[in-house]
């Protein structure tokens, strides 16, 4: 991995640092001292970035990845960060972080102390290291950040405004790490659905029942019916069914088998229910579709 380094500074940077005696009398303010804000900054393409920690640092440090990519390693493990990435790192940690060499990082990070910024992480899901965001997140870290940059830019002495910066930082990361789950269960829902349909597609000469498809799947009975009529709009065991008129349908069209043999292939063993079914759910009677042209 390239460690190059370069002085600090790069083009269209912006960075703000609070003096000591403030950050001191943030940390004994009752409004501010459960999380505020000690560093904030932006480095576009920061190419050649580096920083290393080997004692950590007093700050839980959060690095969004805008574009390009980089590197982040704590506890001797090394971690990727990519586009629409934000990388945490709990205080007093060591750490080396750094951009890609062939695709330098363009990042937002900011320094959190206080006395729940561990707490306030942990409860967000923004404490495991490097979380992917939604694309939506972009518009909800960028606006907030802005936010935060432009008070401390104009008013970093004030404590009013030192006050808002901790409540906007405070939202900030609520909604930046429920926007995170919602994203995950969105992708948990996907994959057990998935799951379950590849189960079905295995067994198109079989028959299915709804607690061995649910307990392949991993979840509840219950949850698997609400997931199929919310992703599809049918319940799972109509599914199948659809699945299975849609092979005979391939078959009808594809192969010169007898209805009696494509009933026995999709696993209805009667082939009389297996025309009324197929004409219910495709619209014709088998025959009617095999003589339709396709193509």
């Amino acid at each position: 991995m390239d460690h190059e380094r370069k002085k600090d500074g790069f083009e269209e940077e912006r960075l703000l640092v609070l003096p000591d005696y403030m950050a001191n009398e943030l940390s004994t303010s009752r409004l501010t001292r459960g999380l505020y804000v000690s560093d904030i900054g932006f480095f576009p393409r920061a190419r050649h970035h580096y920083r290393e920690r080997p004692e950590g640092c007093d700050a839980h440090i959060l690095i969004y990845c805008l574009d390009g990519e980089g590197w982040v390693e704590t506890n001797g493990k090394t971690a990727t960060v990519g586009e629409r990435q934000l990388a945490v790192i709990p205080a007093n940690v060591p750490h080396r972080y750094g951009a890609s060499a062939h695709s330098p990082w363009s990042i937002y990070w900011i320094h959190l102390q206080g006395e729940y910024v561990a707490d306030f992480m942990k409860l967000f899901g923004l404490d495991v290291g490097i979380v992917r965001l939604p694309a939506g997140a972009y518009s909800t870290w960028t606006e907030g950040f802005e936010k935060c940059y432009r008070l401390l830019s104009d008013k970093a002495y004030s404590l009013p405004a030192q006050v808002l910066v901790s409540q906007t930082m405070g939202q900030l990361l609520g909604n930046v790490g429920m926007s995170a789950e919602s994203s995950a269960r969105d992708r948990k829902r996907e994959s057990d659905l998935a799951r379950a349909i590849r189960y079905m597609n295995d067994r198109l000469a079989e028959s299915v029942k709804l607690p061995e498809l649910a307990a392949h799947a991993g979840v509840s009975k219950q949850h698997l019916v609400y997931l199929f009529k919310q992703e599809t709009g049918f319940p799972p065991i109509e599914y199948f069914l659809r699945l299975k008129m849609q092979k005979a349908g391939q078959l009808l069209s594809l192969t010169g088998m007898t209805v009696k043999e494509i009933a026995a292939a999709v696993g209805i063993g009667d082939p009389y229910y297996f025309s009324r079914l197929f004409k219910k759910l495709m619209g014709m009677s088998p025959a009617n579709y095999r003589s339709v042209p396709k193509g």
